[in-house]
């Protein structure tokens, strides 16, 4: 039998009310990515997401308060995706090579919604607020890659790894938007050579493994 909780409600309930925040959160994410891809992001309501999502306005409010809160509510599910099941680190592995699958796999995870990223690309130049809103949301994630990969991000010099991953990134990402070969070899290789320019400062953050000391020495 349950054991209730001080609320009256039991550990079941509550799991199962849960879960139908996730499906009404994922929802809205879904019919947002769909109208801006249709119709671009300057001119989208919030009342034509909760259209698209069929859904009342006051659902969608209780689960975001803004648009642009939506878009980090889908990185946010990007990182989800990625941090469910992270490679597993080997003891001879370099921090940049941990590094690389993890946001290899964030490619990955975002090819669906390629043509939906090139729409807000051009529309957020217009949009300074919300271009601000996600670039604080990408450095979360990447904070949360550079972790999963056993690379601090704590003080300056971690404040600092995070910008110049970020940059790594965001440079890769230039030619993953025409990468259309199955194995994103493309994008595989400007990221490799984006990581490796800073693959020093990198080892220096990372403990110390038996395949960074070679980088290191």
């Amino acid at each position: 039998m349950d054991s209730t909780t001080n609320d009256g409600g039991t550990p079941r309930r509550r799991r199962a009310q849960g879960a139908a925040m996730r499906d009404d959160a994922d929802r809205i994410i879904d019919a947002a990515l769909a109208r801006i891809a249709s119709e671009g992001w300057r001119r989208l309501s919030l009342a034509a997401i909760a259209e698209e999502a069929g859904m009342p306005v006051l659902q969608v409010y209780r689960q975001f308060a803004s648009k642009q809160a939506i878009l980090c509510g889908f990185l946010r599910r990007i990182d989800e995706r990625v941090l469910a099941e992270p490679p597993a680190a080997e003891t001879d592995e370099r921090p940049r090579d941990r590094l690389f699958d993890l946001l290899m796999r964030r490619f990955d995870a975002l090819r669906p919604y390629r043509p939906t990223l090139e729409v807000l690309r051009r529309d957020l130049t217009g949009d300074p607020v919300s271009a601000l809103a996600l670039a604080a949301t990408l450095a979360r994630s990447l904070r949360w890659m550079l972790e999963t990969a056993d690379i601090p991000t704590g003080g300056l010099r971690g404040a600092l790894t995070v910008k110049l991953t970020g940059a790594a990134y965001l440079g890769a990402m230039r030619v993953w938007r025409r990468d259309e070969s199955p194995d994103l070899a493309a994008t595989m290789a400007a990221l490799d050579a984006r990581l490796r320019r800073i693959e020093r400062w990198l080892v220096a953050q990372a403990p110390l493994r038996r395949g960074d000391a070679a980088i290191a020495g």
